[in-house]
């Protein structure tokens, strides 16, 4: 396979084969994507507080 081939096949099947998500399909998926990254970035900092203090405190009993 030459190269001209491989990138006539593959704008063929990137035009003609594969299915393109619509405006709102993309907006909607970022959004869930923003959403879900907001949520785990919330839970990763309540832990890191959490641990924080809770080494501190344990520090604290000792130092």
């Amino acid at each position: 396979m030459n190269l001209k081939s491989f990138f006539s096949e593959s704008y063929n099947e990137l035009v003609h084969k594969v299915t393109w998500p619509t405006w709102n399909e993309l907006q909607n998926s970022a959004i869930v994507v923003m959403v879900a990254g907001t949520i785990l970035a919330l839970i990763v900092f309540v832990m890191d507080f959490t641990f924080e203090h809770m080494m501190n405190f344990i520090y604290g009993l000792f130092y």
